[in-house]
């Protein structure tokens, strides 16, 4: 994880915060490489060079900010678990989990434009590291999931979890995404927007999904 400096920590919390919304607004307008510090040094009300105090450089910065945008999106989540029917299956849960996932996103614009910022990252260097960054709580969150899925038996025992969580680590960005970028899913209809057409796009993944790992002997219960 990107730690800023101590001069960082030293900074009353009113300044943080004009920073932070400063480089959040302007990485989730224009991605990393075409940020600009000056902007944001300039938005914020603080020198550029004062940037390079609070972090080793830009790339460390934008690394933070995806460090921020992940927890708050974390936090969210995990919310929800719990109040997934869990009782019914695992799948029936996940289906659920992954509506909620796409309201997130609906309404939550900042963390959706700095998601859209960070997986078309033209960067391959920054696009990797805050990648790691977001990909790290996806798995800390995901993996518990699917391994007690798999004790409660509702995966099959030579399920691969490992490519299930694979799969998930792509599905759950373009689900993100794919209802407010028209042209991301040209396939599901994910891309319309519309609420009944998403809600039958993830009945569609998650039962792909089901059927490739998901007990059958379960399932018929």
């Amino acid at each position: 994880m990107s730690v800023p400096t101590a001069t960082w920590d030293r900074l009353p919390p009113a300044r943080r915060l004009a920073v932070l919304a400063a480089a959040e607004a302007e990485f989730a307008s224009h991605g990393f490489s075409c940020g600009s510090l000056n902007v944001i040094a300039r938005n914020a009300g603080v020198a550029k060079g004062s940037l390079f105090q609070y972090f080793v450089d830009k790339a460390d910065l934008y690394a933070y900010l995806s460090e921020l945008a992940s927890m708050r999106i974390r936090e969210h989540m995990e919310a929800q678990i719990p109040d997934m029917p869990w009782d019914r299956g695992f799948f029936v849960a996940v289906r659920q989990l992954m509506l909620a996932w796409v309201e997130y996103f609906r309404t939550h614009p900042l963390d959706l434009a700095f998601t859209a910022a960070v997986n078309l990252e033209p960067d391959p260097a920054a696009r990797s590291a805050v990648r790691e960054v977001a990909n790290r709580h996806y798995l800390e969150v995901l993996r518990p999931l699917l391994e007690g899925a798999r004790e409660a038996g509702d995966l099959r025992a030579d399920a691969d979890v490992e490519a299930l969580l694979a799969l998930l680590l792509l599905v759950l960005p373009h689900l993100a995404l794919a209802p407010h970028s028209p042209g991301l899913d040209p396939v599901l209809g994910l891309d319309s927007g519309d609420p009944a057409q998403v809600e039958a796009a993830v009945g569609r993944l998650i039962g792909v999904l089901a059927a490739a790992f998901g007990d059958p002997v379960q399932a018929d219960r």
